[in-house]
This record gives C-alpha cells, sequence and structure tokens, in this order.
C-alpha cells in the first residue's frame, strides 16, 4: 500500500508523547524488538511498550549501556519485561547470530539505530556505512526474522526513517559515493530514502505473512545521532527552512515510531510514511517543503522500492 490522496490522520500531533499514544492499550502477551534502544528515541519506545505489557528485547551495540536502560525501564515499572542482546548492524555475524537465536513469535521489530552524517566517507564491507548501518543492516535483520514476524500473525515492523530523505534518492549506481562526490548529509538521506523503500516492497512481499512496515520521520530532536552536528548549525538550519528551533522531547520524538507500532489506526495499513502522528503529504520537489515536512515520490516508487529489495539481497550474499 502506498501513500493516497486519503491521508491516515490521528487524534495526536506533533508534540504528543508515546505514552499518550499508547495510552489504554495492552500488549500483554507481545513481544517486541527495538534496535538501538540504549539512547535516544529507542530507549523511549522500548519503555512505552514494555510499560504497556509488552516483552521488549532491547537490541543494542553497547550492552552495558542496554542493560542500564533496562534497569531504568523496571525501575519506572516493576513488572516490565526487558531483555538485552548484543547486535552490531554494521556486522553481518552480529545481524546473523541475533536472528538465529530468536526463538519463538515476533509481534514488532522496530528498527531505530543508526548512524548520521559521519564527516567523512567511511566504508562497511565497501559500502558507505550509513547506506550499510541504516538501511541494509536493518534489511539483514528483518528478513532474518521473517520467520518469526510470519509466526506472530499480525506483526509490524517500524522503520525509523527522516526527512533527510528528501536530500537525496538512493544512488543505484554509485551508492558508495566512489563517484559522486561525498556530502555526509546526502549519504544520510540515501539511507533513509533506503528505510522508506524498505518499507513498500516489505508491505508487498509479506502481505501474505499478515505483516505490515511503515516508515516514519520523528522529528527535529536532540540525541546522540547527532554527534558529528552542532546543535546550533542544527537549529541554525531548522530556522532557514522556516521550521521552528523548539526541538522535540525524546518522549515526543518516539510517539509515531510507537503509534505504527501499536495503534488500533494502523490495523492492516502498510507502505507509508508518516511525521507527527500523521501520514505525510506526497511533495513534487523540495521547494514544497520546510525540510521537515513531506516525502519525496522516489521514497514510495514501487518500481525503485523491488530494485533496492533484489540490490540488497545482493550486496549480502557478496558480503
Amino acid at each position: 500500500m502506498t501513500a493516497t490522496a486519503e491521508l491516515i490522520t490521528t487524534p495526536f500531533g506533533e508534540f504528543s508523547t508515546a505514552e499518550e499514544v499508547a495510552e489504554g492499550i495492552d500488549l500483554t502477551g507481545g513481544r517486541a524488538v527495538v534496535t538501538g534502544a540504549s539512547s535516544g528515541i529507542g530507549v523511549e519506545t522500548a519503555r512505552t511498550l514494555a510499560s504497556h505489557g509488552a516483552e521488549v528485547t532491547l537490541a543494542v551495540r553497547n550492552t552495558v549501556a542496554g542493560r542500564e536502560v533496562a534497569d531504568d525501564i523496571r525501575a519506572g515499572a516493576p513488572d516490565a519485561r526487558v531483555d538485552v542482546r548484543p547486535l552490531e548492524l554494521g556486522d553481518r555475524a552480529s545481524i546473523a547470530a541475533f536472528a538465529d537465536a530468536w526463538d519463538g513469535p515476533l509481534d514488532l521489530l522496530v528498527n531505530n539505530a543508526g548512524v548520521m552524517a559521519l564527516p567523512e566517507r567511511t566504508l562497511t564491507d565497501g559500502l558507505e556505512t550509513q547506506f550499510a548501518t541504516n538501511h541494509l543492516g536493518h534489511f539483514a535483520l528483518a528478513t532474518g526474522l521473517h520467520h518469526a514476524l510470519a509466526a506472530a500473525g499480525g506483526a509490524r515492523v517500524v522503520s525509523v526513517s527522516s526527512a533527510a530523505h528528501l536530500r537525496c534518492p538512493v544512488l543505484f549506481d554509485d551508492p558508495a559515493f566512489a563517484f559522486v562526490p561525498y556530502d555526509p548529509f546526502l549519504a544520510y538521506g540515501q539511507s533513509k530514502t533506503a528505510n522508506v523503500l524498505f518499507a513498500v516492497e516489505a508491505t508487498r512481499r509479506w502481505a501474505d505473512d499478515g505483516i505490515t512496515v511503515n516508515a516514519l520521520m520523528p522529528g527535529g530532536i536532540a540525541t546522540g545521532l547527532q554527534r558529528y552536528v552542532d546543535r546550533e548549525a542544527l537549529i541554525s538550519a531548522r530556522r532557514s527552512a522556516g521550521a521552528s528551533d523548539v526541538l522535540k522531547t525524546t518522549e515526543q520524538g518516539a510517539s509515531t515510531s510507537v503509534l505504527l507500532a501499536v495503534s488500533p489506526l494502523l490495523e492492516g495499513v502498510g507502505g507509508r510514511y508518516f511525521e507527527d502522528c500523521r501520514e505525510a503529504t506526497v511533495i513534487s520537489n523540495r521547494s514544497e517543503s520546510d525540510g521537515r515536512h513531506g516525502v519525496a515520490p522516489f521514497a514510495l516508487d514501487p518500481e525503485n522500492a523491488a530494485r533496492l529489495w533484489t540490490f540488497s539481497q545482493r550486496l549480502l550474499e557478496r558480503a
């Protein structure tokens, strides 16, 4: 399912919190994996899911930080079921080990982890690192867990993208920036476009398994993700784009992820891109956006999505 004229709206908005979105929803008996849940919006996503009864696995690179988060979640919700497992999205062996060790059904997979705007072209398995981590690592994880998602019946996958996708489509002929001059935000944008395209094609391919996948822009939030971006420069860029210089809290930033993961309003809905707890409008060019809103047609294009899926499979076979 791709975006249509009938855009999905909800009672929630830009500054709604994850807890407000999940209010009254009982997730008891459900199982969830949240990648990158040791910091930023991943923490609040995991906290909200666990506090509403889900058994939540924090899939993290830093297990020490992950255990601290798990302890903090349990401190606020003593009955919360939270465990921590190692996952390095830039390491194919780590991804395979995580998927192989998973036992039983999986109701929710939140592909939240990521790296942003690396200051120079860095390579992982011969690929630009942001593409390799943000897209290909999550692609390998989701496909590796497909059997568990299918076993759940009605599973949801949440793909955390960004408005940065407006900066760059997937450069199928040069994804590693071997010829195109490297720009950290172009590379980040490419990886975020890939996150949306994954949602489109996964929903198409996995529809018979009852699996739906949606992508989202969490909003402007100051977290560890921006470790390579000066905060004042970030606010300045938002102002120049006509956006407010008020950044969201992590609780607010996690709201759209949680909405896509648990809201009954999204039952059976997949292959779409959301922002501020509602479906985004398709725009024809960047001049129609303030830099934070709207989704590019190339990010929802089913031919691009199918091409990326095949391309990603080949990259994994090569690794």
